[in-house]
């Protein structure tokens, strides 16, 4: 078989996969069980040592699988299983049957990252057939979309074992463009306890839309003071901390004092200093202006904030391998920094040299009708190819 033979089989194989994958429906408030389970069988069956990991409720996994040698080093090819809902879009086509059109391969998760997870399965049956010097890890998680909370659990589960890769290659869609850094990403739910009564009788009660009010203007408040602590030099577009509110929801009648109200939000640090700013600036204000006003009409009043993820940045850094080796294979002159969130940071906290590159474009991702082009995974998979 020529080169290019073997290079057109690899891609047929991708897409078969591929297919198989966008099939499974992933979405983050289901289980992605079924689809962890098919890719153990395929990875078991052409030698990697498999292992999954289960989360507490027993509803979602990740995996962790390795081909090669036992022992520190080598690579890790990290992908995430979830993907986002289609309730509410407008599909020309079953988002959960792959169609081919023009080039392009339509479904959800085709570039979000579905089509990561395909390319490095395919190439994992290659992998097996070398005499691999370093190991070659494949990290598959759940729930990234929610938060990274799968990875979390998985990156802490695997410094206990003291495992200790080199390199992480995070496939998230960058048109294989080479990303070397982005913002971290914090989300909240604050929910306000009040106590209900008549609207024409606001001193009697607490009104849990009206505190959820003040504590949007305090965030709005921080989120003018944070443009001022970009740092020198930042690579970020905007440079500084942004704050961002998601949605403020509570009441149900015009004249009814709102006893429930709640509020969604996010912020995405560029420096650690910037998320224990913010905290400790909305900590003290509910603890010293919000709590004692509502509590001194009924003490039972509360605001509670639930953290929904807490996603560390991934931070660019002077000297890192798993950047420099992916732009000499793939021809990059630079490397670049992009505005949304990936697992990259947490492998970074692991010690490893850290790089985002994998097919489609994340201009794609969450859309309707999602897709990843041919060429793209053709792309990919020369540099899967390249890399070992």
């Amino acid at each position: 078989m020529t080169q290019a033979d073997a290079k057109a089989a690899r891609l047929i194989e991708t897409r078969e996969i591929l297919d198989r994958l966008i099939a499974f429906p992933t979405v983050s408030i289901d289980p992605n069980l079924d689809m962890i389970r098919w890719i153990a069988g395929y990875l078991e069956g052409i030698g990697a040592r498999v292992e999954i990991f289960e989360s507490p409720d027993g509803t979602k996994a990740n995996l962790f699988a390795t081909l090669g040698p036992e022992g520190d080093g080598g690579i890790v090819l990290s992908g995430h299983s979830d993907v986002v809902p289609v309730e509410g879009q407008a599909w020309s086509s079953d988002p959960f049957t792959m169609r081919e059109e023009d080039g392009l391969l339509y479904g959800r998760g085709t570039c979000d990252m579905k089509g990561f997870i395909a390319c490095t399965l395919a190439m994992a049956r290659v992998y097996a057939t070398r005499d691999l010097s370093r190991p070659v890890h494949f990290a598959f998680t759940h729930d990234e979309e929610v938060g990274c909370l799968g990875a979390q659990d998985l990156v802490a589960a695997l410094r206990a074992r003291g495992v200790r890769p080199a390199m992480a290659i995070i496939g998230e869609p960058t048109e294989m463009r080479v990303i070397e850094g982005h913002k971290g990403c914090c989300e909240y739910t604050t929910r306000f306890t009040g106590l209900e009564g008549h609207g024409s009788r606001p001193d009697l009660g607490v009104n849990a839309a009206e505190y959820a009010a003040r504590y949007v203007m305090k965030l709005l408040e921080l989120r003018e003071a944070l443009k001022s602590r970009a740092p020198m030099g930042s690579p970020f577009e905007p440079p500084y901390t942004t704050l961002n509110i998601g949605g403020i929801n509570g009441g149900f009648a015009h004249n009814v004092i709102v006893a429930q109200a709640e509020v969604e939000w996010e912020f995405r640090p560029v420096q650690p200093d910037d998320m224990d700013f913010v905290k400790s600036e909305v900590a003290a204000y509910v603890d010293d202006v919000l709590l004692p006003a509502m509590r001194a009409v009924d003490p039972e009043a509360g605001i509670v904030t639930e953290t929904i993820g807490e996603v560390a940045g991934f931070e660019p850094m002077e000297t890192n391998a798993a950047r420099d080796l992916v732009a000499r294979l793939t021809g990059a002159n630079e490397a670049g920094v992009v505005a949304f969130a990936t697992e990259a940071g947490l492998f970074q906290s692991l010690g490893c040299d850290v790089v985002v590159c994998g097919p489609g474009s994340i201009a794609q991702a969450h859309m309707a009708d999602e897709f990843v082009a041919i060429d793209q995974l053709a792309a990919c998979l020369d540099l899967l190819d390249r890399l070992v």
